[in-house]
């Protein structure tokens, strides 16, 4: 298991150095992902390049969140996220149905409150630590816009209206995903807390957004926003983006790096220790049918954030 208290010091270099996975590039539009895809972390690091000011926020949003967990100043009661999703389309199949928008809805719904079906199938080993997180989300509002653009990268160009996007919708109070084809393979990527509120929220490609169908397996069933959603609560990939990294969690354990498909269990980590992996939790890159658990420390550190004082409490207001 892992230890959560860190420096500032060590905090920086988490933020700025953790760059060991690649996770896609921005070119051939028409690339369809063998393997899940988040941009992330790469979308932060080209952050951190351009606002040499983010790390220093980020890493007070880091020592926030330890305190918050060691006082125990955590946000009681459910927490209800208005989302506004922003249509960015150029043909009939990026011009998502509302169904396919309300079933995203649905699946974060049931994967943030532990009512998805296979909650059930967490291991034993790992049931101690399975996590209601306690966050509902309701649709607020659908916008829609028609474009030319085939792909749209992961430089925030389609949350910018000068850019042909659609800016974000009341940022502070309500999640905005955004729906349009990434490029690259890329299913998804989201912005952490501590970024400019005239980027903030998540964007996934609409073919992996909500339950999309048999054609887009195995990524149809909804688990990129939920995967995309978690990093815009506060939590980083389960290998911590690095070789034996940490994901700030202390009941994870840790992974030597991403897992893809579905993979057998139990899965054995090489580093130390060599603790059994927990590849079913939703921060991995495994298939959506092979990811269905939050654990208790990440509930905790998504708790955090909402908290007075915290980089989204505006959220848990009234």
């Amino acid at each position: 298991m892992k230890k959560v208290i860190i420096t500032a010091i060590t905090a920086l270099v988490l933020f700025s150095c953790q760059n060991d996975q690649s996770e896609g590039t921005n070119s051939d539009a028409a690339a369809k992902p063998t393997l899940r895809t988040c941009a992330s972390q790469d979308v932060l690091e080209a952050q951190l390049k351009a606002d040499p000011t983010l790390a220093i926020r980020m890493n007070e949003i880091e020592a926030y969140t330890n305190k918050a967990l060691l006082t125990g100043k955590l946000v009681n009661g459910k927490i209800q996220i208005p989302v506004v999703v922003n249509v960015l389309y150029r043909t009939t199949a990026e011009n998502i149905s509302n169904t396919q928008i309300q079933s995203q809805i649905d699946v974060l719904n049931k994967d943030f409150n532990a009512l998805n079906s296979d909650y059930n199938n967490v291991p034993a080993l790992f049931a101690g630590v399975k996590a209601n997180v306690g966050i509902s989300f309701v649709l607020d509002q659908v916008i829609r816009k028609s474009t030319t653009k085939t792909s749209w990268g992961t430089n925030d160009a389609m949350k910018k209206t000068a850019q042909g996007g659609l800016a974000p919708t009341s940022p502070t109070t309500k999640l905005n995903l955004w729906s349009c084809t990434i490029g690259g393979g890329i299913l998804g990527y989201a912005q952490f807390p501590g970024g400019s509120s005239s980027t903030d929220g998540v964007v996934i490609d609409p073919k992996y957004f909500g339950l999309s169908g048999s054609a887009n397996a195995p990524y149809n069933l909804g688990r990129t926003g939920t995967h995309e959603v978690g990093h815009w609560l506060n939590l980083r990939h389960i290998w911590g983006d690095a070789t034996c990294g940490s994901d700030l969690v202390s009941d994870t354990p840790t992974h030597n790096t991403a897992n893809y498909g579905s993979p057998a269990y139990p899965h054995y980590s090489t580093c130390s220790g060599t603790p059994v992996e927990m590849t079913m939790n939703y921060m991995d890159y495994t298939d959506d049918a092979a990811m269905y658990m939050f654990s208790t420390g990440q509930k905790n550190r998504i708790a955090a954030i909402f908290a007075s004082g915290g980089p989204r409490n505006s959220f848990a207001q009234p």
